[in-house]
């Protein structure tokens, strides 16, 4: 393969940068009440964290500081996310507030659990995290454009919530901080000494 230019070198963790860089414009959008804007800006936000992976992947320009970026960019709009919703729509957290309850701690609580163990973020990037987290983008974006979805709302709840919990076993089975995990699966097989 050709070697990358060294101007798009940089591309990948720049955009997860303007991801992380518009995570306080949400808030701000959420708080003064702008839904519209708030609602555009979240998805061309989605679609960032989607790009700036295939772009580290096909352009071989995947690193630690990367896959940081990267995980500090989703933390950040999960939480974003949270506020919008709040703001805009709290009667569907309060109608549902168990599961949702349930997830944040979850979502939220994981990089903490990774900071005391390893002194950050994890930044595993779980097959099941990335599924979680487009169903959570999508669940929201289908809220923010056409309405609540009770069904996507559940979907999206329980698979953040086994991936999370898929997380946290890892957290506890690895030793050390390690970028891009696939998932338990494959951390079980690798200690049995079976081939990937």
């Amino acid at each position: 393969m050709r070697e990358t230019p060294a101007r798009l070198r940089h591309l990948p963790n720049a955009i997860s940068l303007l991801r992380i860089c518009a995570a306080p414009v949400l808030v701000v959008l959420a708080v003064h009440g702008a839904e519209r804007a708030f609602a555009w800006l979240f998805i061309v936000a989605l679609l960032s964290d989607i790009v700036d992976g295939y772009l580290a992947r096909r352009l071989q320009l995947t690193s630690v500081l990367g896959a940081m970026l990267d995980s500090i960019g989703d933390l950040l709009l999960f939480l974003v996310a949270v506020v919008g919703i709040w703001c805009f729509h709290a009667g569907l957290l309060l109608q549902h507030r168990p599961a949702c309850v349930l997830l944040v701690m979850l979502w939220a609580g994981e990089p903490l659990v990774a900071i005391a163990r390893y002194g950050r973020i994890s930044s595993f990037h779980t097959y099941a995290s990335k599924v979680a987290a487009y169903l959570l983008g999508l669940m929201t974006g289908v809220l923010f454009v056409w309405g609540p979805s009770t069904p996507l709302l559940y979907l999206a709840i329980t698979v953040g919530v086994v991936a999370s919990l898929e997380e946290l076993l890892l957290i506890g089975l690895l030793p050390t901080w390690r970028a891009n995990v696939k998932g338990l699966y494959w951390v079980l097989r690798e200690a049995r000494g079976d081939s990937p």
